[in-house]
């Protein structure tokens, strides 16, 4: 182990390396008719790995910490309501990539395609292209430090 981190690239300082990983990096968004949204990608904070959520709307807004609940507050009736969230079917799914959802995304394609039940498939290949092409474009506007405009078609510059 001691020559490992002594000769390899675990002994290596993060500080002084070709690492580009972001640690810290704002993304906003605005979209075709307006609407506005951002993420904040924070690599260490207290609680390591776990989301913190939340969606601000005209009517009200919903957050949520890691596994949940996820609180809802109407601005108009200035009530808040606690909606509890389904058990993660694994206590370890914090510790897998993406909180475990990317283990849930291909459950769920197992099981439409073994019980031909394609209402278990909850989003579509479009969706997932879609969401792809936005972090792709976020990372190029971190290593460029300009802002990218995404086309009609896909297509970004």
């Amino acid at each position: 182990l001691t020559e490992a981190l002594r000769t390899g690239p675990y002994g290596r300082c993060v500080y002084d390396c070709d690492n580009d990983v972001v640690s810290n990096q704002v993304v906003n968004f605005q979209f075709e008719g307006g609407q506005t949204a951002s993420i904040n990608t924070v690599a260490f904070t207290q609680e390591v790995g776990t989301r913190q959520t939340r969606i601000s709307g005209t009517k009200g807004e919903l957050w949520c910490s890691g596994e949940g609940p996820v609180y809802l507050y109407d601005f108009l009736s200035r009530k808040e309501t606690v909606h509890d969230c389904a058990e993660a079917p694994s206590s370890r799914m914090g510790d897998m990539p993406h909180g475990g959802a990317d283990f849930l995304l291909m459950d769920a394609f197992v099981n439409a395609v073994q019980s031909g039940d394609r209402s278990l498939i909850l989003t579509g290949p479009q969706d997932t292209l879609q969401s792809h092409l936005l972090v792709f474009a976020a990372e190029q506007a971190r290593l460029q430090d300009r802002v990218i405009i995404i086309n009609s078609d896909g297509s970004y510059s």
